[in-house]
């Protein structure tokens, strides 16, 4: 159910969705859908891990967008700012992740996509490894591919 949710969402155009969680703002002009596929999908999940593994949580929450949502892993705060997000970066990173997909589905749309599916990460400090399930929602902001939503969820024993 929640896949089918995060599918809606994406067939709407992402001004439209920010239109109206936000009643005040102006609707961006209408644009074209910009060529997608699913290995560029692959690539983001790819270019996040990077940024974990660069230790700065100021790169990782740059991939958000500027109203994203963070439903972590390993917190149960939501995070729906730039500085909430970066926070649990910084306590995220400290343990020195690394993520590889285990399973996925990508789901491409009008200018956003849906990567859902389950990751293992490695930790370090202390050692540990952790199974989730994850959802990533991706959108175009001024431009550029962003992260809009972001879930993430242990695996049940």
């Amino acid at each position: 159910m929640a896949l089918a949710l995060a599918v809606a969402l994406i067939a709407t155009p992402v001004h439209a969705l920010e239109a109206n969680a936000y009643p005040s703002a102006q609707p961006a002009p209408q644009t074209a859908c910009s060529p997608l596929d699913e290995r560029q999908v692959e690539g983001w999940f790819e270019s996040w891990n990077q940024a974990l593994a660069t230790g700065d949580p100021a790169q990782v929450a740059q991939l958000y967008g500027d109203h994203a949502l963070l439903l972590p892993t390993l917190s149960s705060e939501l995070r729906e700012t730039p500085e909430a997000i970066t926070d649990y970066f910084s306590s995220f990173l400290a343990r020195h992740p690394s993520g590889s997909v285990t399973h996925r589905q990508i789901r491409l749309g009008c200018n956003g996509a849906v990567d859902a599916g389950t990751y293992r990460f490695t930790l370090h400090d202390p050692e540990a490894t952790v199974e989730a399930r994850y959802t990533f929602v991706y959108g175009l902001e001024d431009g550029q591919w962003r992260i809009l939503h972001h879930h993430s969820s242990l695996l049940p024993s």
